[in-house]
């Protein structure tokens, strides 16, 4: 057992305005936190009432961040985890001041999220770094509310409701819930959807001293099992990290609960006023019986309260003077706490599979000494090892020159030559068995003659008779009569359907060869130079950059005969931007916004190919692992059986062969697919630059138009024509219209914006998403069932 450490304390208090700086002072060690209270006047002259108190704790964390509360609070517990040390998280406090803004954190904002998915983030990092261990983890959520539990997991479809309920049973390995689902995670994404299902499940009420109040207690589990990859021995460690989230305290007086919350209220204080008699019973070495019974809190938290487990508590109280009575209350609570003292020790624990390889390897070593007694007793025909490839090799060539006549008998040695004998006549029979029934396929086609579907259809085709002949079966021929399928008469030909897709250079040719370029169409072809060509080979980048620069070079010219247009009258009152901005799309703009539109969904279909081509590499990798566990059984399984070498050169199976070269070719699509991803996105990024572009210049030339057409007084128009001394696009206006952007567009501009500042919130935002839409459907889906009902 390991030696004994004390429980570690820590205080956390909740921001607030109007905080009691009069009151509650800290240490300058940031250790101690000391309350001072004035005395009651009112109680006279003679007045012992208390009015200082001074705590003594590990921490006081005071506008602290949820980074530098989980690097002082709990990193050191989940890192300990891993070593095989059990550890229990606790938040205690009065309702309403953080404890499950602590534990939990804001799912909204990744920055804000708690101690409970960092610490799930903290163990899939150290997983990764610890490519030695085979680490396993599980989850489970438990939740304890009006003294009854309930499996906060319970509503994922592969789990159902229980239908006996969940108790606390004790067993001599510690305390566990009997019914209640623990869920394998293999990624850290999976941990999370879990959580955030748990979390929605969770049972909230409102009242004055808070909106979002926890009206049970929930303890969220994390189990850990670490089996050596390069070590042969069978011990491994297991360990688990309770996460508890309390109910908080409160006084009915102050929340004002009536009804159901008021019934809550009592239950959470009654569950407490349990824990708090659990912890002075811990914490006084002359008691020896722990009432753990009392309630099922602590008979669920038996193994963290004073048992094989690293404790840690966060207290969470208020900096107010109205709420310092249970400030001190909580403060007191944490005072007892540090008097607990555990026992953590590292949990071993050993593997049956890995004792039945050391077993075997010990049954090989006095096999071994058993032959050399036998040779020194003259019995060397005697062997006690499993047959090897070759001498089943042997056997198998001396059933089968028995069974064609040209052996007369088989020299028996042992029992297990015997045993053999008889399987390789299994084998041979099963081997002449296939050649038959192969032979008999490749010459006839075999229908089962209870099939009467099949042979209806035969019938039906005219291939066999009512009598089961053949039409037209030769008799001694080299030819038959019957009915030709239509693919086979002469005459007709498969036409091949051809598409032509016309360059857009040509079409370009074209017009210019039957008419001259003007300035107008010139200015076209400027603003064109954002626009995208899908290519004759997809993902070729370098010709729409070619074609780009070759189209930016055109400069527009000026015409040798410019007319006056024809402007049409203008109103009396500007239209609104929005309005003038879908004329200006249809009529002077309509060119920029067909290419912005071509531009768009060419990056639409890139965006798509894209995701195609990852969810085939997705598919690819999870091939390989499949494949990697295949091999590796294999591999296992001829250590299991001896490893035999010819030359120097290691002997394997075909399966085996065949799954290393599947590995192979796997790898080799994996690289392939990979790189043509990254060609993808290389062009998506290019693609998104021109439609960038473009949508400023589409922008730019409608700010121009409508101040042309609206804005500048037509005594200046003079003044725009060419020579003048003003040019279009000097005069300032606020642009308030901007074009419409999508989901898709939304969505990658947050990406873009949230990932560089924290890569690792890719997990923790995807399980989020997939929890609200889950969601969001079976709202949806329970709105259609009932209004199908009405």
């Amino acid at each position: 057992m390991g030696t004994r450490k004390k429980v570690h304390a820590f205080v956390r208090v909740k921001p607030t305005d109007d905080f009691a700086h009069e009151m509650i002072r800290y240490g300058d060690d940031k250790r101690s936190i000391d309350i001072h209270l004035k005395k009651d006047i009112r109680r006279g002259v003679v007045n012992n009432q208390q009015t200082d108190w001074s705590f003594k704790l590990d921490g006081v964390l005071h506008d602290a961040s949820q980074d530098l509360v989980y690097e002082t609070v709990a990193k050191d517990v989940v890192s300990q985890a891993l070593n095989g040390y059990n550890g229990t998280i606790m938040c205690y406090g009065q309702t309403g001041a953080g404890k499950t803004y602590t534990m939990t954190g804001a799912t909204e904002n990744y920055k804000h999220r708690g101690i409970l998915p960092r610490a799930l983030q903290q163990v899939f990092r150290m997983i990764e770094e610890r490519p030695t261990h085979a680490i396993t983890v599980r989850v489970s959520y438990l939740e304890i509310y009006n003294e009854s539990l309930f499996d906060l997991l319970s509503t994922l479809p592969y789990v159902g409701p229980s239908i006996t309920p969940m108790t606390i049973v004790e067993n001599p390995q510690g305390v566990f819930i009997k019914g209640l689902s623990v869920h394998l995670t293999s990624q850290e994404e999976d941990a999370f959807s879990l959580l955030f299902e748990g979390e929605t499940n969770r049972i909230i009420a409102s009242h004055t001293m808070s909106k979002n109040s926890s009206r049970s207690h929930c303890i969220f589990t994390i189990y850990l099992e670490a089996h050596s990859r390069t070590l042969s021995e069978e011990k491994y460690i297991t360990s688990k990290i309770n996460l508890v989230d309390l109910a908080g305290s409160e006084r009915l007086g102050k929340s004002g609960s009536e009804g159901r919350v008021l019934k809550e209220a009592t239950y959470i204080n009654k569950s407490l006023s349990f824990l708090e008699q659990a912890i002075i019973a811990l914490g006084d070495q002359k008691r020896d019986h722990i009432p753990f019974r009392q309630c099922k809190l602590t008979h669920a938290l038996k193994d963290s309260l004073g048992g094989n487990c690293n404790m840690v508590l966060v207290t969470n109280i208020y900096g107010e003077a109205a709420q310092l009575e249970e400030t001190l209350s909580s403060l007191r609570f944490a005072s007892r706490m540090k008097l607990v003292t555990t026992e953590p020790a590292i949990n071993e624990k050993y593997d049956a599979e890995r004792m039945v390889k050391n077993l075997e390897k010990e049954l090989a070593l006095l096999k071994q000494e058993l032959a050399i007694h036998d040779s020194l007793t003259n019995r060397t025909f005697v062997t006690y090892e499993p047959m090897d490839e070759i001498q089943i090799a042997e056997i198998n060539s001396q059933v089968r020159r028995y069974l064609e006549g040209t052996l007369d008998e088989i020299d028996i040695i042992n029992l297990r030559q015997i045993k053999e004998v008889f399987n390789q006549f299994r084998v041979v029979l099963s081997q002449q068995e296939q050649e038959v029934e192969s032979t008999l396929r490749r010459k006839y086609t075999l229908i089962d003659r209870n099939d009467f579907a099949a042979i209806s259809a035969i019938q039906k085709a005219g291939l066999v008779d009512v009598d089961g002949h053949l039409v037209g079966e030769p008799e001694r021929q080299n030819f038959g009569l019957g009915v030709a399928p239509l693919s086979t008469k002469p005459g007709k030909k498969a036409k091949s359907k051809k598409t032509f897709k016309e360059p857009l250079s040509s079409l370009a040719r074209k017009e210019g060869a039957s008419s001259p370029v003007n300035g107008k169409d010139l200015d076209y072809v400027s603003t064109s130079k954002t626009q995208l060509v899908p290519s004759s080979k997809d993902g070729d980048v370098k010709d729409m950059l070619s074609r780009d620069r070759e189209t930016s070079s055109i400069e527009p010219l000026p015409s040798d005969s410019p007319k006056e247009e024809l402007r049409p009258i203008r109103p009396d009152t500007p239209p609104s931007k929005p309005v003038a901005f879908e004329e200006f799309k249809n009529e002077r703009g309509s060119e920029i916004n067909r290419i912005f539109k071509e531009n768009k969904s060419i990056l639409n279909e890139r965006r798509k190919r894209a995701s195609e081509t990852t969810q085939r590499i997705n598919a690819i990798k999870r091939e390989i692992d499949v494949t990697k566990e295949a091999l590796d059984f294999q591999k296992s399984l001829r250590e299991k059986q001896g490893e035999y070498e010819n030359k120097g050169l290691m002997i394997i199976d075909e399966e085996e062969f065949l799954l290393i070269l599947k590995l192979k070719d796997l790898k080799k699509q994996y690289r392939s697919e990979y790189q043509d991803l990254r060609d993808l996105r290389a062009e998506i990024q290019y693609c998104q630059h021109l439609v960038d572009q473009c949508r400023h210049r589409l922008l730019m030339e409608f700010d121009i138009w409508y101040n042309e057409s609206f804005v500048i007084p037509e005594d200046m128009q003079m003044a725009l024509k060419p020579g003048g001394t003003i040019r279009p696009g000097m005069v300032p206006v606020n642009r308030i219209v901007s074009l419409g952007e999508d989901d898709q567009d939304k969505f990658s501009q947050l990406q873009q914006r949230v990932l560089p500042e924290g890569p690792d919130s890719i997990s923790f935002y995807n399980a989020k998403v997939k929890t609200e839409q889950k969601h969001n459907y079976l709202k949806t889906m329970m709105g259609l069932q009932q209004a199908h009902r009405k």
